[in-house]
């Protein structure tokens, strides 16, 4: 029986994995986590191997307090076979190329029109604005548009599911609640639009603000799916999964403000990111490469495996080292470095760099949104670099013991002075290839 490294994980966070593979000299390693066994795997070849469905699935995998928080039970996460890829035609539907476009648009609107706010010497947490921007585009672009009063309630609840999936304490609590409002909204809205009408009018009112989902928008699309039964989605599940659209997009708060970071830390990073969109979305790559988000994703072996000379026992919880594998020196030459020139006219491969997962998004586990993810941010970056701001004295270490993790004061700025209006739209709005690998 190895030792429980439950409170280990909980101490070192995301560099929990990535020790114990170094303690154990490297390849896969055993342990055990809540009593179960589980074996840690990095690298290329263990992303194909764990987002192979002959090897591992999702079902039964992922612990009740990540589904209470920042999943939702019943999301799509913890399905697999037909049943997760018909759901995952849902978010593949709403995230194409032109859609995730459109949304960047509202995105970048919203951004353009809550940056003047920002003047003075008014200290502004750029974590905190951000996510209500995001909030007020997203909500609208999905269909339910918020109202003013809202957009700041339902943005910090929105974070706390993201900022509490990584913990039992009370941000875990906070963060359940958060999900529970959330979710008993949105199953009213789904409700009511199916009465309206077929759903297809957008007449049905909510609060003072009326719903707007037409043909095509993610209410839409959400309260008229068919699970692979062919038997539409029950209320709540359909809440889920509108936030499961909705709560993700917010999530690109952490790296916008990962990126403000990178730009004070480097600031000659600035003026290329601000003017070269190409380098642009190489800053983008490393930025989703260098910071930490989710340290590792994880699955049950479906039967007996061996992976790398290592016996896999069926059940086993297999956990791919999503930490690990962006900073292993053998994929990406002195990691801890910040350097975005190893992204300028580089071809990801699908299992190399794994912020969101590993694998194509349109049959495996791989999050669909990160084309999206990638989309706003090169939206977002080039306007943030292209602000003139101040920095005041303030706790900007990333701790690696709490997940998810960020700038511990928020990213804290003053004295916002935006660029000429003319300027704004030009930047960092050209199309490039996508982030997702071929």
């Amino acid at each position: 029986m190895r030792v429980d490294d439950t409170l280990a994980l909980a101490r070192e966070g995301y560099a929990w994995l990535p020790n114990r593979r170094r303690r154990a000299g490297g390849g896969p390693v055993g342990t055990r986590l809540l009593g179960r066994r589980a074996v840690g795997l990095v690298g290329p070849a263990a992303a194909r191997f764990f987002y192979d469905d002959n090897h591992v699935r999702r079902h039964g995998a992922i612990p009740g307090p990540v589904r209470s928080t920042l999943l939702g039970h019943g999301a799509v996460h913890t399905l697999d076979g037909a049943a997760h890829r018909v759901r995952k035609a849902l978010f593949l539907a709403l995230l194409t190329p032109e859609e995730n476009a459109t949304l960047a648009d509202r995105v970048a609107d919203a951004w353009d029109a809550a940056v003047p706010t920002w003047r003075g010497d008014r200290p502004v947490s750029l974590f905190d604005e951000t996510s209500r921007v995001i909030t007020r585009a997203v909500w609208g672009w999905a269909g339910v548009p918020l109202a003013d009063a809202d957009v700041a309630p339902v943005a910090a609840d929105l974070v706390l599911m993201v900022d509490g999936f990584g913990t039992v304490a009370p941000r875990h609590w906070r963060a359940r609640r958060a999900r529970t409002r959330q979710e008993n909204r949105l199953a009213r809205l789904v409700e009511e639009f199916r009465a309206d009408s077929g759903g297809a009018s957008g007449a049905a009112a909510s609060g003072p603000v009326r719903l707007s989902g037409v043909a095509g928008s993610a209410l839409d699309v959400v309260a008229h799916h068919r699970d692979a039964n062919n038997r539409p989605l029950d209320p709540c599940t359909a809440a889920v999964e509108l936030l499961n659209l909705l709560r993700p997009t917010v999530a690109v708060t952490w790296f916008l403000t990962f990126a403000a970071h990178a730009l004070h830390r480097w600031p000659e990073h600035r003026g290329p990111v601000r003017d070269d969109p190409g380098y642009a979305t190489a800053f983008v790559h490393e930025v989703r490469r260098f910071y930490p988000f989710a340290p590792f994703v994880g699955g049950r072996a479906v039967r007996d495996l061996t992976f790398a000379g290592r016996r896999i026992p069926a059940g086993t919880l297999v956990l791919l080292d999503l930490y690990g594998q962006n900073h292993d020196p053998e994929l990406w030459p002195d990691p801890y470095r910040f350097d975005p020139g190893r992204f300028v006219n580089r071809r990801i491969g699908a299992f190399e760099l794994v912020p969101q997962g590993g694998g194509d998004p349109r049959t495996g586990h791989r999050c669909p949104g990160e084309d999206l993810t990638v989309t706003l941010l090169r939206r977002l970056v080039p306007r943030l670099a292209g602000l003139d701001y101040e920095v005041p004295d303030q706790d900007l270490r990333i701790p690696l013991g709490r997940v998810p993790t960020r700038p511990r004061s928020g990213f804290v700025i003053r004295n916002v002075r935006p660029p000429e209006k003319s300027s704004n739209r030009s930047v960092g709005d050209v199309e490039n290839p996508p982030a997702a690998s071929t």
